[in-house]
């Protein structure tokens, strides 16, 4: 006679980012099925929940435990955010209300003088003669930083963005450097190939600052260069102190473009995702 079956069964998996992703993106869908083990997990949770039509489709919804870790997931994300981070997306999401394309945290290539970056000049190395072209040849920014007064340099904005536009022209390039500590602030303006190097790639470029732990502001207006815009955290708003001084940028260098084909633009606000179905 077979003795009884007594093993408990395995337990669920623990639930992790990538389950708290999948109920984001159920929950901001029609809710169809993909019909993964993903998914399998989430059911056998109990957080996810199928719905059959009257025509006999099915599809998925949240269940009250799924909304509520759903929630959970999102406040903790919220909570683990350094300042400087949370900074940075506030910005970006800013930017993304005003309906510009944002990029966080790119590393973009710069040609600026060698004297700025304090390194010596270098002597005109001959080259060998080129066979004449076809057709003219318009000078790029590669051509540019092959002169010996000019070095490449990488600079990574905080946030780097363009206006959604189809013509090149329109784009108005703009970097948002964010500071969040004063000693960080005055460490960045002992830098000025930094500052050149931002308005070199942009039409203006902004310095946000936070606030200090009694909720002062960690500098003034005053102490950041006149070159650049100045904005102050407050709360849920970000105050103009002094506007950017703006300049035409009439194309982006090629290898502007490559750094941001490479890279995925910052999510527009959640709230605002519904607006597009």
């Amino acid at each position: 006679m077979p003795l009884p079956d007594t093993a408990e069964p395995p337990a669920l998996p623990a639930i992790t980012r990538r389950h708290h992703q999948r109920l984001r993106e159920v929950y901001r869908s029609a809710g169809w099925p993909c019909a993964d083990m993903l998914e399998v997990e989430l059911l056998a949770a109990g957080l996810l929940e199928r719905r059959c039509s009257p025509e006999g489709f099915e599809t998925l919804r949240l269940t009250g435990a799924g909304i509520q870790a759903l929630a959970q997931a999102h406040a903790g994300n919220r909570a683990s955010r350094s300042p400087h981070e949370a900074l940075v997306a506030q910005v970006a999401e800013e930017l993304g209300r005003a309906g510009r394309l944002a990029w966080r945290g790119l590393s973009l290539r710069v040609a600026l003088p060698r004297e700025l970056l304090g390194e010596p000049a270098i002597d005109a190395a001959p080259v060998a003669s080129e066979p004449h072209p076809l057709w003219p040849v318009e000078p790029t920014v590669e051509a540019a930083s092959r002169a010996p007064d000019s070095a490449w340099c990488m600079a990574m904005p905080d946030v780097f963005s363009i206006r959604r536009s189809s013509v090149e022209a329109y784009l108005e390039p703009v970097v948002h450097e964010i500071k969040v500590s004063r000693a960080d602030l005055l460490g960045d303006l002992k830098r000025p190939a930094k500052r050149a190097a931002y308005l070199a790639m942009a039409g203006a470029c902004w310095y946000v600052l936070g606030r200090d732990a009694k909720g002062r502001p960690i500098a003034e207006a005053d102490e950041v260069p006149a070159e650049c815009g100045v904005m102050i955290a407050t709360g849920s708003q970000l105050e103009v102190a002094r506007p950017a001084p703006r300049r035409a940028v009439e194309r982006l260098p090629l290898q502007v473009w490559m750094s941001l084909a490479q890279a995925a633009p910052a999510a527009r606000p959640e709230e605002d995702a519904q607006g597009w179905l």
